[in-house]
């Protein structure tokens, strides 16, 4: 008897109440989670991000047409920019450049080139057109003008790793090829969040010049 009253107890508030905390933990996670994708969203949509149209979808793939960008770029010998790469760019957007102009941060940061001559690059802000662009302080940087075009693009998360990209372009080349479309430059990737944003949450993106009318 007293054994069946120890059962119907634990039961009652043992059982219950591991229920309970369970379910409490696991508001407070979906909590946490929604808190930190509410931020990573916010976050990303704080920046101007560079322009495009898009021209058609298919899942994560799209092909854009995007207008003349102006960008400030260097070169980046440690894939990783551990190198100052990132920081040589900030400190132009910051100030470091003539006539000590402040710009503003936009999206994607964009990193191109092989594995012995890669770049990174910052879009400047759409208003500031090429030629009206500060000269850079820094002899390491160069501001210019990426063509406007036509491109493939992929999107796809985690954090930035060759294995990710390579993997990642990969699928965009075969897209192309069941589009019987054709690359016409080497890749480039679009990074969209800060090194704080969950790696799950993070918006990359792999581009490949393909041929197209020239937005108007």
């Amino acid at each position: 008897m007293r054994t069946g009253k120890r059962i119907r107890k634990w039961w009652r508030y043992g059982y219950n109440g591991t229920v309970k905390k369970m379910w409490i933990a696991l508001s407070i996670l979906a909590v946490a989670a929604a808190m930190i994708l509410v931020g990573c969203q916010a976050t990303r949509a704080g920046y101007e991000s560079a322009p495009y149209k898009v021209v058609r979808s298919d899942g994560k793939f799209e092909l854009r047409d995007y207008p003349d960008l102006t960008v400030v770029e260097t070169p980046m010998a440690d894939p990783n920019g551990s190198d100052g790469s990132f920081m040589r760019l900030f400190r132009f957007i910051t100030g470091a450049n003539e006539g000590k102009q402040k710009i503003a941060m936009t999206t994607p940061v964009f990193m191109s080139g092989t594995s012995t001559n890669q770049t990174m690059a910052f879009v400047l802000p759409a208003k500031l057109k090429t030629a009206d662009a500060p000269k850079p302080a820094d002899g390491a940087l160069t501001v210019r003008e990426l063509p406007s075009g036509r491109f493939a693009v992929l999107r796809f998360s985690g954090g930035r790793n060759a294995k990710k990209e390579a993997e990642s372009l990969a699928r965009l080349m075969s897209w192309l090829e069941r589009e019987r479309l054709t690359a016409m430059s080497g890749p480039v990737y679009g990074y969209f969040d800060p090194p704080w944003t969950p790696a799950f949450l993070r918006r990359n993106e792999v581009m490949l010049r393909t041929e197209g009318e020239k937005p108007k």
